[in-house]
């Protein structure tokens, strides 16, 4: 499952590699994880410039020219693939954009349990959990508010950290290294 380390190195990774460059087709090879909120994509996003990416907890946003977001939550097993066009189309390929360089941007999903967003800045709030994220677990927080986020929660302390309103960025896989270094049982009650 891709974390805030994870998605950071692709974040820094897409912005070196496709920022400037012009989606000059796109085609959409399995729906099912595809969320149009502003247009229909595959009309929409072509001719428009990949201008940068931003990481927020979980999410990958690809900002595009003319004010358009790709939002990117891959969820458990979501990933992308930039590629020459000759390279074989698993049949896990949910989305393919041809970029003016000439390679490939692919959306990869094996479990299907991804979404990409077609949106906008002020439509970001439209998708689900988005807006109920706590600050990102690679952002400066004192003790004291990290404390305070805590306080609503009642449930198992590595759910509660990995549920993304607390923290948001945090997975099952560092949820466990944190509370193993922390010397927290993983089903501890938050109040306790």
């Amino acid at each position: 499952m891709p974390e805030a380390p994870e998605l950071e190195v692709t974040k820094d990774f897409l912005n070196f590699r496709v920022s400037g460059l012009t989606v000059q087709a796109a085609s959409i090879l399995r729906p099912g994880v595809l969320r149009p909120v502003v247009a229909d994509f595959e009309e929409d996003v072509v001719g428009r410039v990949l201008e940068g990416t931003k990481r927020r907890g979980k999410f990958l946003l690809v900002d595009l020219s003319g004010e358009r977001v790709l939002a990117i939550n891959p969820m458990l097993a979501g990933a992308l693939q930039y590629c020459k066009p000759s390279a074989r189309v698993y049949k896990r390929t949910f989305v393919r954009l041809t970029l003016s360089n000439g390679f490939d941007l692919r959306y990869l999903d094996d479990k299907q349990m991804g979404r990409l967003y077609y949106t906008t800045n002020e439509r970001l709030t439209e998708i689900p959990g988005f807006d109920e994220m706590g600050p990102d677990v690679l952002a400066e927080t004192s003790f004291e508010q990290f404390r305070e986020l805590l306080r609503p929660f009642h449930g198992e302390i590595k759910g509660v950290l990995t549920r993304c309103r607390v923290v948001s960025g945090i997975g099952n896989a560092y949820a466990d290294e944190i509370l193993f270094d922390a010397r927290i049982y993983l089903f501890r009650k938050r109040k306790s």
